[in-house]
């Protein structure tokens, strides 16, 4: 084996990555727990999407949903956020992941919004059953 070296390993040092990591995680609970609080006094304790109502009781199902997917975007007037409820802070998140993954699915659709109106002839039902009593 001549001309070849023998590679010492380096040893990480898991003590300085540990730092590092714990620092990191540290920094995104404070971050969090800033615009989190800044947006449960901005903003009502009802989830954007579903309507469901929050109380202290249950008020740590409740997230802060940055409109933007930017958590780094955090105006103080609570711009960038939405409240929502847990489940459907992963809907929105999920939809997010498939548009990156999938494009926009209703690029094609001839029509985005509903049609058809079942109270278009509501008014006319009425009158008729008005007349018949």
């Amino acid at each position: 084996m001549v001309g070849r070296r023998k590679d010492k390993k380096k040893k990480m040092d898991t003590g300085k990555l540990d730092a590092i990591v714990k620092k990191v995680h540290t920094d995104v609970n404070d971050r969090q727990k800033g615009y989190r609080e800044q947006s449960l006094k901005i903003h009502p304790w009802v989830c954007g999407r579903c309507g469901k109502t929050f109380t202290r009781e249950n008020l740590q199902l409740l997230t802060v949903h940055h409109i933007d997917h930017n958590h780094n975007n955090n105006p103080p007037d609570g711009s960038n956020w939405e409240n929502l409820c847990i489940y459907c802070h992963d809907n929105e998140h999920q939809k997010m992941n498939e548009y990156e993954a999938y494009g926009d699915v209703n690029a094609g659709s001839q029509s985005e919004t509903a049609t058809h109106n079942p109270f278009a002839d509501l008014k006319s039902i009425i009158n008729k059953d008005e007349k018949e009593d």
